[in-house]
């Protein structure tokens, strides 16, 4: 069965990308959590991140906006103790920070579900790469994006760092056209329509 080239670099980036990558998400924490996620990755690589994901779960609070938009210097403070997380302190306040405007996004929009998927007229967009190195880091959309959150009050949100969320949480199919996923996601979602 053919994948992505990038999820034959581990049994758990393997797991990840057949599970998960590229699969409509509209559940707002979960999409709070690939934000937290995403800004940490930012200089590193996407399986560091990975592989600290339980621990950030435990960290922050399974990802719970209300929790982390309350957290204080003593918190942040506990957090960069914890060897089981990237212990960069502005990626750290980052996620709190981005638990309060994810909150005020909710406020506005009723969630952030809808507010984000907005930036796709609400479906994903179903690219047809046939190799990674087709694959843009960020795109027209994603800056836009940025730029959204960054007025916000977001942090750690470019647009490279967006588009990777987009990515992670379907609003792209980025699957290459060979990889079983890239028909599989299509088929599992049938509002999804080839351009």
């Amino acid at each position: 069965m053919s994948k992505c080239s990038w999820a034959l670099s581990s049994p758990q980036m393997e797991n990840y990308h057949d599970a998960e990558w590229g699969v409509p998400v509209h559940d707002d924490r979960l999409l709070f959590e690939f934000l937290v996620l995403e800004g940490a990755q930012a200089g590193l690589s996407w399986s560091t991140v990975l592989s600290k994901r339980e621990n950030y779960r435990k960290a922050f609070d399974h990802f719970d906006p209300e929790s982390v938009a309350r957290y204080d210097e003593r918190k942040i403070v506990e957090l960069l103790q914890n060897p089981g997380i990237i212990r960069n302190r502005l990626k750290v306040q980052a996620a709190v920070a981005n638990a309060k405007a994810f909150l005020a996004v909710q406020e506005v929009f009723g969630s952030f579900d809808a507010y984000i998927w907005r930036f796709v007229d609400g479906a994903p967009v179903v690219n047809h790469w046939r190799s990674l190195e087709q694959m843009p880091v960020s795109t027209r959309v994603s800056e836009i994006l940025s730029r959204d959150l960054k007025k916000r009050g977001f942090k750690f949100v470019g647009s490279t760092i967006c588009y990777a969320h987009m990515q992670a949480t379907g609003m792209v199919n980025d699957h290459t056209v060979d990889c079983f996923r890239h028909a599989e996601i299509i088929n599992q979602y049938p509002s999804l329509e080839e351009e």
